[in-house]
Order: structure tokens, then C-alpha cells, then sequence
């Protein structure tokens, strides 16, 4: 820590008057967008009848005073926790159930994301072009556009009302696949070319050589990825629309906010922390993945 400390100051120091005030106004508007994260934390721990008459109260102020705030509870409180996991688990449901598709998706694009980039970019095939423009077109087409043919071709596979039916789609995800492949594009082949000399194919080549240079990306990727999932809520309600109860937590947020005040905080807190930790894991890979994109 004390080193981290020595090693910021001489950064601060080596900066300009210009980079000063930009990392001020950075540091500024990074304070504003952690202040709803910690107070979601905060009032998570506040006693439910207290939390749920703040809630009350909304939509009754008066525009001519500030808007009061809670900074502390008159009762450090662990109910609303004790509710979601003991007393009503419907929400640590929800939740277990956004686990689940989260993993789920993340393992099948880690599957196919990185062979189908590594294949668009090492191999020379007839149709590669072609292959890598429908990624392209599919990448920029919003899914109200494909919503559609998926749910034409969900049904007719029998899949629709199930698991799969929101997994399966989200495995193939072309923004990843353009984005592996851009990067693995600018690996120098000299690389590849010595481990041929070695002995070694294409597959040892891809684990060996290419996924270890692309550990950054693939970090960034990761992290991004996981986002989305964690967040997705038009393919529940679009794929699942007959059975509520495999639904993730991100689609049942705003029941909580309404029917559900005594917990709302507690499960806003569940349902951000694993994206923080998510976050603060692949931090160093998301900066280096931008940094390498950018010298690209």
C-alpha cells in the first residue's frame, strides 16, 4: 500500500497543469457516480420500517427545500438480508437464476468466441470474407431486429419457455468474435511461424501462442461480457414470456422497487456486487484491453 502510495505521488508530480485538472474533474465525476452505489449499500442495513416509510415519502417534496437524505440508521440492521435468503428466498431465487445464465453464456462464448476469432483471422477458407461481414451486419442490428427470426427458430427447435432459449443466443455474440478477431489480426505471424518450426499445429499454437498474448483482451471481454448478461432483460421476457419463474433478477427489479420497498435496498445491493467484483478482478485487463485497442 505504502508503495502504491509513493508510486501515485511521483505520477502526480510528473503531471502537467493540464492533467492535474483533468484528473480532478475525473476524480469529481467519479465521486457522483459512486454516491447511488454507496447509498444502496448503506441503506441496505437500515431497519425495514424505517427504509420503507423513506419510501413513502416519495413523490410528496417540496420543491422549495433539499431533498433529506438518510446518512445513518437509527438501528444498524441486517433484516433485509436476513428476508431475501431466510424468510422469503424468492428474490435469492432470482438471483441463483442470473447466476446461472451468467456462467452459462460466459462458458459457451468461451468456447466459441476465441476459435471462431482465431479461425476468421488465421485461416484462409472460401467464405471467410463473407463469414466475417454477416458478423458484422449481426453486430450492428439491435435485437428488436432479430428478435424475430430467434423466436422463429427457437420454436421451431421446441426450445422456446427454457433455459437454452436465452443461453444459446447469447453464446454467439459477433461484437466479441469482431473484437477477439481484430486483435488476434495484429498478432505478428513470426509468432506462430516459430512454434511451426517447434512442431507445433494450429490447435497447440492457439492455446499456447495466441491466447496467452491474448490474455488482456480476453479479460476485457470477460468482464464486458458478464455485464451484459448480468443486465440482459428483453431476451427473458421475449423467450421466457410463459414461465416467470426462470426469470433473472435484472427482469423482477422493478417489482422489487414497488411490492417488494422493505428489501428494495438489499436487493440492489445482491444484485450489484457480483458486477463489482467482477469489475475490480479484470480491472487491470480492461485498462490494458483499451490501451492495446487504441495502440491498434
Amino acid at each position: 500500500m505504502a508503495r502504491r502510495r509513493r508510486r501515485f505521488r511521483r505520477r502526480l508530480g510528473r503531471m502537467t497543469l493540464g492533467g492535474k485538472i483533468a484528473f480532478l474533474l475525473l476524480t469529481a465525476l467519479a465521486v457522483l457516480i459512486l454516491i447511488p452505489i454507496v447509498f444502496t449499500f448503506l441503506y441496505s442495513f437500515f431497519p425495514q420500517g424505517e427504509i420503507t416509510s423513506y419510501l413513502n415519502g416519495r413523490n410528496s417534496y417540496d420543491d422549495t427545500k433539499w431533498l433529506d437524505v438518510l446518512y445513518s440508521p437509527a438501528v444498524f440492521s441486517l433484516r433485509q438480508y436476513y428476508k431475501i435468503f431466510i424468510e422469503d428466498p424468492t428474490y435469492l431465487k432470482l438471483f441463483c437464476n442470473s447466476m446461472l445464465y451468467t456462467g452459462l453464456i460466459l462458458a459457451g462464448q468461451a468456447m466459441i468466441v476465441p476459435l471462431t476469432a482465431y479461425a476468421l483471422s488465421r485461416f484462409t477458407f472460401h467464405g471467410r470474407d463473407f463469414i466475417f461481414f454477416c458478423i458484422l451486419i449481426l453486430m450492428i442490428l439491435p435485437f428488436q431486429v432479430t428478435m424475430t427470426p430467434s423466436v422463429i427458430m427457437l420454436r421451431w427447435m421446441g426450445l422456446m419457455d427454457t433455459i437454452w432459449a436465452v443461453i444459446l443466443p447469447m453464446c454467439f455474440s459477433p461484437f466479441y468474435i469482431f473484437l477477439l478477431r481484430q486483435f488476434m489480426v495484429s498478432i505478428p505471424n513470426e509468432l506462430l511461424e516459430a512454434g511451426m518450426v517447434d512442431g507445433v499445429g494450429p490447435v497447440r499454437g492457439f492455446i499456447h501462442v495466441i491466447l496467452p498474448v491474448c490474455k488482456p483482451i480476453l479479460g476485457a471481454a470477460a468482464a464486458l461480457s458478464f455485464a451484459d448478461c448480468w443486465n440482459m432483460v428483453e431476451q427473458p421476457l421475449v423467450y421466457l414470456a410463459n414461465r416467470t419463474d426462470l426469470n433473472p433478477l435484472s427482469v423482477m427489479f422493478n417489482q422489487i422497487s414497488t411490492d417488494g420497498k422493505e428489501v428494495a435496498f438489499a436487493g440492489s445491493a445482491l444484485y450489484i456486487l457480483p458486477t463489482l467484483l467482477i469489475y475490480l478482478y479484470f480491472q487491470e485487463d480492461i485498462v490494458a484491453g483499451i490501451q492495446l485497442s487504441e495502440l491498434k
